[in-house]
Parts: structure tokens; sequence; C-alpha cells
């Protein structure tokens, strides 16, 4: 048994974590900046390292997100446990502006970003059928009902390219394929973590109802920096709730903290020695 280092993505709304003592740390990585400096500090006796996925003041488009260099540098820091933090939209009645999701399944309609650690020399398959840990899903969500939360369990997250909203087409589209919610960052965030051998999970905070829905407004910045604003509140408190218990529970090691075991399928003696020694972190 050992102890949690949680990992914590900020999404659109949170730039920062109230309580959270420490400092920020400048990480370099073999994939070029992260989004910004990691907070690394402690809440309530629990250690946590904090990134801001699109920067302090929101720098970074979906799609210019560094996200190699963000899930390396956590990785570099000890990160045992990532939680993103996510706006979203809700392609579905039941989840309300205002709601949680604590999501368990992606599917990814991304084309625009680097998906993975490895490459020529060094080629590995990494499962991705369970995409999130199931446990830590879990405590974020009895986390964020003592939060005061309504707070849903399971869900398929549609990860589109962006920056523009869906059409209405494309919103149908989705919606048609039995999706929840609709986001723009968890993808490759979520298979780079798996690649780097850290359990993941989403809170996918619901800001709008897309485009979809005729009885409410169509989703413009305005509706969703208003609803982002209550929902940060509320996720704030839900990653207190979470640290005071992880700090006291040990943590007992989990399936994917070995999901490399037998993923890297280029033979030992065929393995490019630079490749190796650049994702050492991500490989140990």
């Amino acid at each position: 048994m050992s102890k949690w280092v949680l990992g914590v993505i900020g999404g659109s709304g949170l730039y920062q974590i109230d309580g959270l003592r420490g400092e920020w740390v400048k990480v370099e990585t073999p994939f070029g900046a992260p989004s910004d400096d990691v907070f690394v500090g402690e809440l309530d006796g629990q250690k946590i390292a904090f990134l801001p996925r699109h920067g302090r003041g929101h720098v970074y488009t979906p799609s210019t997100i560094n996200y190699r260099a963000n899930i390396y540098a956590l990785k570099s820091l000890g990160v045992t446990d990532i939680l993103s933090v996510s706006a979203v939209g809700s392609l579905k009645h039941k989840y309300k502006p205002g709601e949680f999701v604590m999501v368990d399944q992606f599917i990814d309609r991304t084309f625009a970003r680097e998906k993975t650690f490895f490459g020529n020399g060094l080629v590995a398959h990494v499962s991705m059928a369970q995409p999130i840990c199931q446990r830590l899903s879990n405590f974020a969500y009895e986390a964020a009902i003592k939060a005061g939360a309504k707070a849903h369990i399971g869900g398929t997250y549609m990860v589109m390219e962006g920056p523009q909203f869906s059409s209405k087409a494309e919103s149908e589209l989705y919606r048609s394929w039995n999706c929840d919610v609709i986001g723009m960052t968890n993808m490759p965030e979520a298979k780079l973590a798996r690649e780097a051998q850290i359990p993941y999970a989403t809170i996918a905070m619901v800001t709008d109802y897309d485009c979809w829905n005729e009885d409410h407004d169509h989703v413009d910045v305005a509706s969703v920096v208003k609803i982002m604003h209550e929902n940060s509140a509320r996720a704030k408190d839900t990653i207190k709730n979470l640290a005071r218990f992880l700090s006291q529970k040990p943590r007992t090691p989990s399936m994917i903290d070995k999901a490399l075991e037998n993923a890297i399928i280029t033979a030992p003696d065929a393995r490019d020695k630079e490749m190796l020694e650049k994702l050492a972190i991500i490989i140990s």
C-alpha cells in the first residue's frame, strides 16, 4: 500500500483550487511545455498537483493544448491518479445544466492532436475498453454528492475537435449514438493517461444543452460562462472532499498501474534506445 498523489486537471472555469497550499513548479518535458506550471501542494493532508488545462487565463484552445506534455509533467511529479474536471454540453434531457456526470466511456472524434507517447521504434497498444478508473470515479461521485452537487454515475462523453460548437445536425447525430455529454478536451488526455499507467476519472460539469434542445437557447459563450462559474464552486468543494477522503485511505495498486505490462509490442532487441530514454518516466 502507498499514498495517493492526486493530479487534478482543471478545465474551463477551474484555474485554481481554494485552500491548496504550495507553489507553482515549472516542469520541462521531452514533448515541450505543458499548458502551465503545475501547482504542487497539500490540501487537508493530501498531496495534489494541479494543472490548468487551458493555462491560467484560458490561453490554449482544445486543439492546441499539449496533452502529451501535460500528462508527462504530472507523471514526472509522482502523480498516482488523475481527476479531470471538464465543462460539457448535455445531449439528454436528464442531464441538466449545473449537474455533474461521472462518465465511464468516450467516443473520440478528434483529429488534429498527437494521441500517443509511442511511435516508430517503440510501439505500444494499450487497452481502452474501460477508459475510466471506476474506483476514483466512485470516490469523486461521493465527494460531489457531499458538496451538494446533483451527480450521475456513468455516461458516454463524445469528444469533438472544436473549438466551434456543434451544428444542430451534428448534435442530433451524437444523440442518435446514445452519447450523454459532449466536450472538447478529454481525448487524447484519457488515452495518454492510460499509456502513462495513471488511473484517470472525469467529472463532466454540464453547462448547456448543446443545440439540439429547441426548448432552450442555443449554446453561446455568455450562457456557458455563467453556469461554468457556478459549477466551478461546486467542483472546488468536491475536490476538497475528495482530498480529505484520500488522505485518510491507503492506496492499493490498480491494474491500470501496469497498463504497459503486455502492451509494448516491439521486440526488446528492436526497441529504439532514444525512445526508451525519452519515455523512461512513462514506462516506469
